[in-house]
């Protein structure tokens, strides 16, 4: 029998730490599925397909690798692919106090389910999509957190982002200097009116 695991997760975006436990578990189980979650309440950065096609050009060199989305509870998608195992990473504690809660529900839900945890190479051990996100989007240097794949598309991202932002501040400032031309003339409005009312006071 084909020992085969599913890999969950957002991937949002994928990064060498995910690369890196896809590359092990290859080594481990006969068959193993990167399984993106969609999740319709989140507000990802990158859509379900451009997470599955950087992950399907960053997991091209294995074999027994492939990449699937999913949405719902994930022992129902392990059932339905006939995985035996879910492989998930811990890099801290914080991890370890999630993934064992998830671990046994999901052991209540699907007793047959086995959750297999790695840990991450120790230069990936800080690494989230999440930190990812942040640098990039602060405009710091990604290179050597997530494959060349993924660093261009950030940048595509970044790109637009900032145009959109560019564009909004520049019709901001324009809507702020029309202003400060309007304020002096609305200034001088009631002082004009007290003049006029002064005058009509003389000659009465």
């Amino acid at each position: 029998m084909k020992r085969k695991a599913i890999y969950p997760g957002s991937f949002d975006p994928p990064t060498n730490g995910h690369l890196d436990l896809i590359e092990r578990g290859s080594k481990i189980f006969d068959e193993l599925i990167v399984a993106i979650l969609r999740n319709p309440e989140k507000d990802p950065l990158f859509s379900v397909s451009e997470r599955r096609q950087m992950l399907e050009s960053m997991t091209g060199g294995f074999d027994n690798v492939s990449v699937d989305t999913f949405h719902g509870l994930t022992v129902d998608y392990a059932l339905r692919v006939e995985a035996q195992a879910i492989l998930r990473g811990i890099r801290a504690i914080s991890d370890y106090e999630y993934e064992l809660q998830m671990a046994l529900m999901n052991r209540k839900l699907q007793p047959g389910l086995e959750t297999v945890f790695m840990m991450p190479a120790a230069k990936y051990s800080y690494l989230s999509s999440r930190l990812v996100r942040e640098v990039a989007q602060l405009g710091g240097p990604v290179d050597c957190l997530v494959p060349e794949l993924v660093v261009q598309k950030l940048r595509e991202k970044m790109d637009v982002a900032n145009r959109f932002g560019d564009t909004y501040a520049g019709a901001h400032d324009s809507e702020a200097r029309a202003a400060e031309r309007v304020a002096p003339e609305r200034a001088r409005e009631p002082k004009t009116q007290e003049r006029k009312t002064k005058s009509r006071k003389r000659k009465s």
